[in-house]
């Protein structure tokens, strides 16, 4: 089958590629650095097809979608991975054009892929969006602000999808991930500071870009009755306890 997955180049994207193609499907890699796709173009061959694009541009995004080879224009699962989250500041000192952004990429460039790709899926009565998500849209936490804010779009927009698809036998699942580590997600968000982002997970055991693989997989290859709705994982090192409370002492 058709598989096609946005922020393809690396960490998560890069996972999903490599465990789809290892199992004999075809992938159209999205991402933005030409030399990655590149890179993966030499490992994978014949069964990826990569696309330079940027997905907060519509327009390219509708023409690449529509110029995609006749071997590869039916997409059957569309991975909606591209995403990033950038700043951990408090919202009153959050660079303004760190939140444009976030916003840009995971609601704008998500809904802009899944809108083109979408209606072709209905037409042929046979599809499965699976849209990456992430505990942030649920449990609030200090510097999460917009990125969080995002993540609860995400679902939403995964649930609402499923009530306007009712009845097309398209599919939609959301996946919403913990702590995870091995992807260059710390790394925006701290703009490059590499001792920052491994500070996020010294000492922890995150969820890794392979573990994510697996269950993408796993929800695509569910027989075609069975709609994933969502499913929300941690690494055991993460929970959503301990609630914190600030005590003013007057």
């Amino acid at each position: 089958m058709n598989v096609f997955v946005t922020g393809a180049s690396a960490g998560f994207g890069k996972a999903i590629v490599k465990k789809f193609i290892e199992n004999e499907h075809n992938v159209i890699g999205v991402a933005r650095r030409i030399e990655r796709l590149t890179m993966l173009k030499k490992e994978f061959g014949a069964h990826f097809h990569p696309i330079q694009l940027d997905i907060c541009d519509r327009f390219a995004v509708q023409a690449a979608i529509q110029s995609l080879p006749a071997e590869f224009s039916d997409v059957e699962v569309l991975v909606n991975n591209a995403g990033l989250a950038l700043g951990l500041e408090p919202a009153q000192e959050a660079n303004f054009n760190d939140w444009q952004m976030m916003i840009d990429t995971n609601i704008t460039g998500l809904v802009s892929v899944t809108h083109t790709i979408l209606p072709g899926m209905v037409k042929r009565k046979n599809g499965h969006i699976i849209n990456l998500g992430s505990i942030a849209g649920t449990y609030p936490y200090p510097g999460g602000n917009v990125y969080g804010a995002t993540k609860a779009f995400v679902k939403q927009f995964s649930l609402n999808l499923r009530s306007d698809l009712a009845g097309t036998r398209v599919r939609v699942t959301d996946i919403e991930p913990g702590l995870c580590g091995g992807t260059e997600f710390s790394t925006v968000r701290f703009k490059g500071d590499q001792a920052k982002a491994a500070s996020v997970y010294k000492n922890t055991q995150p969820l890794l870009p392979n573990d994510i693989a697996e269950i993408v997989f796993w929800i695509a290859m569910q027989p075609k009755h069975i709609n994933i709705n969502r499913i929300e994982l941690m690494p055991v090192s993460q929970s959503f306890s301990a609630l914190a409370v600030t005590r003013d002492h007057h």
